[in-house]
This record gives C-alpha cells, sequence and structure tokens, in this order.
C-alpha cells in the first residue's frame, strides 16, 4: 500500500501579509504573516487564513504594550498555553495576579479562567496555543481582572458583547520592531 503524502499548502500574499490559502503543510515566517491591531491595543498574528484554519491546535503570536489585553478575562472548555518570549505581562488567573516575564510558561487547564495583559515598560511579546475540541467557554466578572481593564461588567458567552467597548479586529502588516 502507498503512502499518502500530505501536499504543501498554498501560500497568498495579501495586502495584509502572507496567510495559507488551503490545507496542507507549510512554513510561514511570523513577520510576513497577516497581523491584526486588535480593540483591546495587541498586535496579533493566528498563521491561519480562511481557507486554512488549523483544526486541533490554535496557534498565535501576541505583542502587547503595557495595560494592553490580550483578551477580556474568560474561561474555555480546552487547554491553552501561553509562553512568554519578551518582555513582561500580568496573568490574571483565577482571581490572582501574577507577574510573567521571558521564558515564563502560564498552563491554564480546561476551564482555568484568565487573561493576560502586558506590563514593564515595553512591549511583551506571547506565543498562544490552545486546544480546539470545544467552542464552550465565557467571559467573567472578577476584580482583579477589572483593575487591568480587562473584566466584562457582566457574564457572557457572546465575544460580540464582551468586546463592545473596543474597536473592531483591523487586518495589517508586520511593523519593524514588534517583534525581537
Amino acid at each position: 500500500m502507498a503512502a499518502l503524502t500530505v501536499p504543501e499548502a498554498p501560500l497568498e500574499r495579501t495586502e495584509h501579509g502572507i496567510l495559507p490559502a488551503g490545507e496542507g503543510w507549510f512554513v510561514l515566517n511570523a513577520r510576513d504573516a497577516r497581523w491584526h491591531l486588535e480593540g483591546t491595543g495587541q498586535r496579533l498574528t493566528f498563521f491561519e487564513g480562511p481557507a486554512g484554519r488549523f483544526e486541533q491546535l490554535g496557534i498565535n503570536v501576541s505583542v502587547l504594550g503595557p495595560g494592553d489585553q490580550m483578551a477580556m478575562y474568560h474561561w474555555e472548555d480546552d487547554q491553552e498555553d501561553f509562553l512568554v518570549l519578551s518582555g513582561e505581562a500580568v496573568l490574571v488567573v483565577e482571581g490572582q495576579e501574577r507577574q510573567l516575564r521571558a521564558w515564563d510558561l502560564a498552563h491554564c487547564p480546561r476551564k482555568t479562567k484568565h487573561v493576560i495583559v502586558g506590563a514593564g515598560s515595553g512591549p511583551c511579546v506571547v506565543v498562544s496555543v490552545g486546544a480546539r475540541l470545544s467552542e464552550d467557554g465565557a467571559y467573567t466578572v472578577d476584580a482583579a481582572a477589572a483593575r487591568h481593564g480587562a473584566s466584562v461588567e457582566e457574564e457572557t458567552t457572546e465575544p460580540s458583547a464582551a468586546y463592545a467597548r473596543f474597536a473592531a479586529r483591523q487586518p495589517t502588516e508586520y511593523e519593524e520592531g514588534w517583534l525581537p
């Protein structure tokens, strides 16, 4: 029996960077990928395109300035992990604050309430990885997260309600200096 061969995914250059335009394996440098400016202030790349969403594992790189929220305080039904590559951040997890610095890994088992907020005097680069088995989760109220502007006022399962006070995500090209 012949072995199956996984094809190489085509990469498409857009006005905002490169993204996969189909299924298969690929190599894509974060500086070349399509980035997004989030309403929370963070800059983010997913390495995915509309025709090439990762089925089992989500991965992205975030660049947070001091005070920029990675998300709103929330929990998901799947595991998430965060590796700080450079800079400083604050992890609010289960109502507690933890300082993060380069090479710290924050592990959040399923249903762990959490958010990361940029800290220090410069940018913080974080690699995020999460399973994609379920889409269940919620944005919850938390006093520690609220001190960092990262808590909803009322619990919700709707992202549109949780992020209503922020500008919509805008695609953009990578700008030199975002990554170390």
